[in-house]
């Protein structure tokens, strides 16, 4: 069985939550003249729920925000203005990501690339709109290996993480089997979604953890290698990993023994700067 390599999107790709997304949630509210502005803390709060229409759906049972803002009063009318929203919001988000606001996290490309040349599949699976997440991928991994890439969204499944739903399609779609797909998340959500789909993860968060934040991870690393904020950084290692300077496919082998026989099978060269 093929093994495979899923990237969850923002927040692995780029660091978007916080620079992209409450940017664009905010600015979408300023230009539709709505009195409500999401600050980091309430946002960081709000990154339990999974998916950007989830997020603006749970403020009608928010005290605050219904002092604030006029409601409709029928369940189809708020999820028609949710809708409106986020779509506005979606628009703003994609243009920060085509001008190239967001910044790439250090080492995906590489991996991703790596993975490729390894005869790995290679997906992204993510509670995003598709629209967002392809064209956060073409940006982070560039044409060439945005082509190699199976997208799966979190509008072409029944339930957004933590269900397993958007890795259990992508392993489909890759016609790999779960327990041979190697996840890359950043935050809880994500990571509870992988183990309930029966894969193995390792998480690269966007924030200062503890190790105890994220129990079931074969490894918690600071990032995927070296960059400007330093050194990459150990913050647990569950799984006993052999790790250098950089985080590789190679040093998960033997949490797949059945395939090592597989390992330098097949190698596709992708050019990628």
């Amino acid at each position: 069985m093929r093994r495979a390599l899923i990237l969850d999107c923002d927040g692995v790709l780029v660091d978007a939550e916080q620079t992209g997304h409450l940017r664009a949630f905010n600015e979408m509210w300023r230009r539709l003249d709505v009195p409500w502005q999401w600050t980091p803390e309430e946002y960081a709060r709000k990154l339990a729920i999974s998916g950007g229409k989830e997020r603006l759906a749970s403020l009608r049972h928010d005290a605050a925000f219904r002092a604030a803002v006029d409601l409709p009063s029928s369940d189809s009318a708020w999820q028609a203005l949710v809708r409106t929203w986020h779509a506005l919001k979606t628009d703003i988000y994609l243009g920060l990501v085509e001008r190239g606001d967001l910044d790439v996290r250090v080492g995906v490309r590489r991996l991703a690339r790596e993975a490729v040349e390894s005869g790995w599949a290679l997906a992204v699976a993510s509670s995003g709109s598709v629209r967002s997440v392809r064209s956060v991928v073409r940006h982070a991994l560039g044409d060439e290996l945005a082509a190699a890439t199976v997208i799966v969204a979190g509008d072409s499944v029944e339930a957004k993480k933590p269900a397993p739903d958007v890795y259990l399609q992508a392993a489909a779609l890759v016609r790999s089997d779960p327990s041979c797909c190697l996840v890359i998340e950043d935050n809880a959500v994500g990571l509870k979604a992988a183990l309930r789909a029966g894969m193995t993860c390792v998480v690269t968060p966007t924030r200062c953890p503890s190790s105890a934040d994220f129990p079931g991870a074969a490894a918690v690393l600071s990032a995927l290698g070296p960059g400007p904020e330093g050194p990459m950084r150990v913050i647990a290692n569950a799984a006993g990993l052999s790790l250098g300077d950089e985080f590789h496919l190679s040093v998960t082998h033997r949490l797949f023994p059945s395939l090592s026989s597989e390992v330098g099978k097949r190698t596709n060269t992708v050019g990628v700067a």
